[in-house]
This record gives C-alpha cells, sequence and structure tokens, in this order.
C-alpha cells in the first residue's frame, strides 16, 4: 500500500486502496454535474506536470491559484503542480486588487490560474506591476485569455513522465508544499508557509475522529478552497474515498443540498446561524398543532445533552420530535447529511444543541491556517463529543494553556514559518510551540473550551477585561441582531455596533402593523425598532457581569458583508476596518 508522506500521494492512495471512484470529483457545467473518476483525476494531474515540466518550472517555483468557487479543475492544477516540486500559491478571490499586487510579488509567482473573468480583469488591472509574473491562465473559456485546456493538450505526450517521476522523488515530506496568505494585523497579509508533512500528517490524524464510512460517503464542498480548513478536509476526503461534489455558490448551496444529497459537510458558524434561521423563520408560518409541536420541538433541541443524559423521558420525547419536526430539517437538507464539521469560529452552544437533537450533529474543531489546521475536534463516539468545546486534541498535536490563558501548539502540524520574515516567525514559534493568539482552557475531562481571542480581549477604563466573542455569540442568538461588534477598548463602560436583521424586522414590522419606511436607514432611524433591540439586548446582558453588560449601541444601515469589508472570506469579523467605517457612531456612543 503506498505510504502518504506528500500531498501528491493522496489520489494515488485513494486509487490503489478504493480502486476507480468514479464521481472522485464533480463540478456542475452548464446545468450538468460532471463527474472526474480518480483514474481521470491522476491522468489530467500527470498532464499538467508534464506541461509545467515543458514550459521551463523549476523545483521551488511558486504558481498562484485564484478561484472564486470550488471546482474539479482547482485539484487537478494543486497535484499537477506539486509533482512538479513547485509550491501552489492559492489566494481568495475576494481580496482587492492591492492584496493580489502584493501576493503575487512576494510569493514570485511565475504563473498565475484564475477561474472566471471577474478574477481575471483584477488580475489585468495589477498585471503591470507583477513583473515576474509570465502568464495567466483561465478554467473557463475566455476570450484573449489563455485557458489552462491548453497544458492538458501540451502535457498529452507522456515522453517526459520519467522527467515528471524523477521530481516526484525528488520532494521531501518535510519541503514546503505551499504558502496560504492570511490577513496581517499591520495590513499586510502573512504568507504561512506549510510543508507536505504538516498538512499529511494533520490529514492522518485527525482522520481517526471523522466517522466516514470508507469508500461510501458523499460531501458536498463549498467553502473557500483557498482556505486551510476547506483544503485540508478535501485530501481527508481523497484519504478516506470520499465523492466530492463542489457546491455552485453560496446562493446556490440549498439546491445544491437537495441535488448532491450529499452526507458530510463542512461549514462555518455563520452559515448555519443562516440555516438555523431560515428553518425558524418556517416555523413562525406554520399555524395551530403544527406550529406548537415545532416549537414543541425547538424547546426540546436546546436542552439537548448527548449520550442519553437527561434520562429515559426526554429521550422518549426526542424520538418523536425527531419523526415528527426534525426528519423535515434533514430532508431540507438533502435527507442524507448526518455529519457537519464546523470550524473558523465559535459556534453557539444552542446550534450544536439543536442540530445534534435534530440527528444532524455539528463537530466543532479549532484550529489555524499556521496550524494546518486542526488543533482538536469534537467526535460523536465514545463519548468525545462535548456541547461548547472544541473538543479534545488530536493525536500527535500538545497543547499547553499559557500562564495568561494563551494557547499554546507544539507538533508535525505547526506551520515552517512567515515567508521571508524570521522576525514575525521567532515571534510566533517559541520553543517549538506556536502561539495560537487564542485564550483557552481545559476542562476536568481534557476537553478544550477557547474563550476568545487574545488580540480582542480589552479593558474598560475601570480595569475590567471584556472578551468580545462571548457577548457577540451570545446576542446573535435574537433574530433581531445579524451581526454585533462589541466596543470600548479603554472606555468607562462596553457598548456594540449592530448590524439588524431586516429581514426578520420586516417580518415583525408586518406582524405589529408598524410602518418603518422602506430601507435600511429609516427602519433603524424607527424608534420602535431600536426600542425592540434594545430589548433583546437587556435580555442577554442578564447573562453577564454587570462590567460586562453592554450599555449603549448603535444601528449601522448597511449589511455587514465580504465585499464591503466588514467580513473575512470565512465570515469572520473584521475589527479595526468596522471601527474605521463607524468612527461617527463611536464618537456618538462615547462623546
Amino acid at each position: 500500500m503506498i505510504s502518504v508522506t506528500r500531498l501528491f500521494d493522496f489520489p494515488y492512495y485513494q486509487q490503489e486502496k478504493y480502486s476507480n471512484i468514479p464521481d472522485a470529483l464533480v463540478t456542475k457545467q452548464n446545468g450538468i454535474w460532471e463527474k472526474t473518476s480518480t483514474q481521470d483525476y491522476l491522468a489530467k494531474a500527470n498532464s499538467i506536470s508534464r506541461a509545467l515540466l515543458r514550459m521551463g518550472i523549476q523545483k521551488n517555483d511558486k504558481i498562484a491559484i485564484i478561484s472564486t468557487n470550488n471546482r474539479t479543475e482547482w485539484h487537478i492544477m494543486d497535484i499537477g503542480i506539486l509533482q512538479t516540486a513547485a509550491q501552489t500559491v492559492p489566494i481568495y478571490p475576494t481580496i482587492s486588487e492591492d492584496d493580489y499586487e502584493y501576493i503575487l510579488n512576494h510569493s514570485e509567482s511565475t504563473y498565475c490560474f484564475v477561474s472566471d473573468a471577474e478574477v481575471l480583469r483584477k488580475i489585468n488591472l495589477i498585471r503591470h506591476k507583477v513583473p515576474l509574473l509570465k502568464e495567466v491562465y483561465c478554467f473557463n473559456v475566455i476570450e484573449g485569455c489563455k485557458n489552462w485546456k491548453e497544458l492538458l493538450e501540451l502535457g498529452e505526450d507522456n515522453a517526459n513522465q520519467d522527467e515528471v517521476e524523477n521530481r516526484k522523488n525528488s520532494v521531501d515530506t518535510f519541503d514546503l508544499a505551499t504558502i496560504i496568505y492570511t490577513s496581517g494585523t499591520t495590513g499586510k497579509p502573512k504568507g504561512v508557509m506549510l510543508s507536505h508533512n504538516n498538512i499529511v500528517s494533520n490529514v492522518i490524524n485527525s482522520a481517526p475522529r471523522i466517522p466516514f464510512q470508507a469508500g461510501a460517503t458523499r460531501a458536498l464542498s463549498f467553502l473557500p478552497i483557498c482556505h486551510i480548513f476547506e483544503r485540508m478536509i478535501l485530501y481527508l476526503y481523497q484519504y478516506y474515498g470520499v465523492s466530492v461534489y463542489f457546491g455552485e455558490a453560496i446562493d446556490k448551496i440549498s439546491d445544491n443540498l437537495k441535488e448532491v444529497k450529499p452526507t458530510v459537510i463542512t461549514a462555518v458558524p455563520r452559515l448555519l446561524e443562516k440555516v438555523y434561521d431560515k428553518i425558524y423563520a418556517k416555523g413562525t408560518e406554520l399555524t395551530g398543532i403544527k406550529k406548537n409541536l415545532f416549537f414543541w420541538a425547538i424547546d426540546l433541541g436546546l436542552e439537548y445533552q448527548p449520550y442519553g443524559a437527561n434520562g429515559f423521558w426526554y429521550e422518549f420525547q426526542l424520538k418523536i420530535a425527531r419523526k415528527l419536526i426534525f426528519s423535515k430539517w434533514k430532508e431540507g437538507l438533502g435527507g442524507n447529511l448526518d455529519l457537519m464539521v464546523s470550524g473558523s469560529a465559535a459556534l453557539q452552544p444552542r446550534l450544536a444543541r439543536i442540530f445534534a437533537a435534530a440527528e444532524i450533529p455539528v463537530m466543532e474543531g479549532y484550529g489555524l491556517t499556521e496550524t494546518s489546521p486542526v488543533v482538536s475536534v469534537n467526535d460523536m463516539r465514545n463519548k468525545g463529543f462535548r456541547v461548547g468545546t472544541v473538543g479534545k486534541t488530536i493525536s500527535g498535536v500538545d497543547v499547553k494553556i499559557a500562564s495568561d490563558g494563551e494557547i499554546l501548539c507544539k507538533g508535525p502540524n505547526v506551520m515552517m514559518g512567515y515567508y521571508k520574515d524570521e522576525k514575525l516567525t521567532n515571534e510566533a514559534i517559541v520553543d517549538g510551540y506556536f502561539h495560537t493568539g487564542d485564550i483557552g482552557e481545559f476542562d476536568k475531562d481534557g476537553f478544550l473550551k477557547i474563550t476568545d481571542r487574545k488580540k480582542e480581549m480589552f479593558k474598560t477604563s475601570g480595569g475590567k477585561y471584556i472578551a468580545p466573542q462571548i457577548i457577540e455569540n451570545t446576542m446573535k442568538q435574537s433574530r433581531f441582531i445579524d451581526q454585533i461588534m462589541v466596543i470600548g477598548d479603554g472606555q468607562k463602560m462596553p457598548a456594540a455596533f449592530v448590524q439588524a436583521n431586516f429581514d426578520f424586522i420586516k417580518e415583525w414590522a408586518n406582524i405589529h402593523k408598524i410602518d418603518i419606511g422602506e430601507t435600511n436607514k429609516a427602519m433603524i432611524a424607527n424608534e420602535k425598532v431600536i426600542a425592540r433591540i434594545q430589548e433583546e439586548i437587556t435580555l442577554y446582558n442578564e447573562k453577564f457581569g454587570h462590567w460586562e453588560q453592554l450599555k449603549r449601541f448603535e444601528l449601522t444601515p448597511e449589511i455587514w458583508s465580504i465585499e464591503g469589508g466588514e467580513l473575512t472570506p470565512t465570515l469572520k469579523l473584521r475589527r479595526k476596518p468596522i471601527m474605521e467605517k463607524y468612527k461617527d457612531l463611536f464618537q456618538k456612543i462615547y462623546g
């Protein structure tokens, strides 16, 4: 059996262990799901490798890939590039042209592969400022741009396959595989260097935590592949012989779930919040006994404890709720979904409870780009799942808590360092331990709990510490609040900027026959809307100590988004830009 030590070993391992999976990678093209078998995947990856060698690609050259959505071509290129001992530089499609320019120059990328016309447009705007970039290829057919299929044709003749094999053999497990740029605190992105061994070890050490039926599982993949979380999961899928279907776009996920009927998906908490809100909204439209049953099931779900901890009577009621109500939730998500893996931010405990009650458990994990990424993850089996935690650490990874509460991590998954930045690397990795910047603790049974980001915690002028994420996550349980950012560093009290849930407010106003106007601006100026949101904040404030309670808030008219600059590509808050954008509101709160 092939032993997996480098990233390009995964598809070969898949072929050997599961023979030829007909739908190893599946992408929707012109309305049709086009399947690529393991055999085709490898054949095309080898064509790419042969073409790259004919184009003069040397060991350690850098090649950028920018794709708006996940697709088969990305993976063929990834394996094709890595086999030549060159490295991939995956880039977020949604970042600014300035960031494109910086990353392409900093990484010294010689070629760039893009998915579509919009990414190409942004690249063309800065291409003259990237002297080392020789050529840009597109996955979609676009006039005036070279197409990636030209490489497949160039590599069709397998006369230089021996050369490809020599290059593959020259790649060591500890060699650099990829540079992933994450947004830097100074504004310039940082290039995280991950070796083959960093990611391979993480896949193999995480694998026992994921209850896949090897060779008989189907996944729907839609989180950005340029992010290490989804990318590592995709190598894990290959390791387990999972058929992978690529979602068309975030707004098509609902349709894709029904078409693909996956058994597993990865998600970020923001997405799960949206799914739950949609289900909840449908419940409010019901009438009579159906409505009563729906909300009875929800109340039951919010009390959920794993492993029958609530006793016989609860489990009996849960069985009924699952049959009458929760089975319909599952149907709406394709009917076969029995596992969701969540990462990138803290999951609200109520969502962990309700989805587990509905038999679609969310296995929350924890990690960072710098740790390839998994540090710990929940697992339903063997009592390895605990609500409100990110599970137990995976094997091979050593975690300790520093005296100030910071989580420190050591193991084969810890990055090689930041590209071209020794100073930053030495600040982040001390005595082999990576300083995560997160604050956390272990409970008595070894489950890790994240309490906040070290950099995001702040002190009020009264000297009290505030952990904003916990407050934000609690407040977002309100259906009136879509996004919230807690502020107050150095001020006398904590306050918040709130982006209201405009769709829900329209429904609420409709039911109560309140005229709130047509625009978001009119809505947030409405006294009854402000008073109603104040009620919600007062209610959730009760969960916190007096010094942590939000004393003031201001509503923002915009819907916070990636494009607007308020959210990162994994839907986390970008605190500095939000603060900059709403400095007038800050003045209004604190004078």
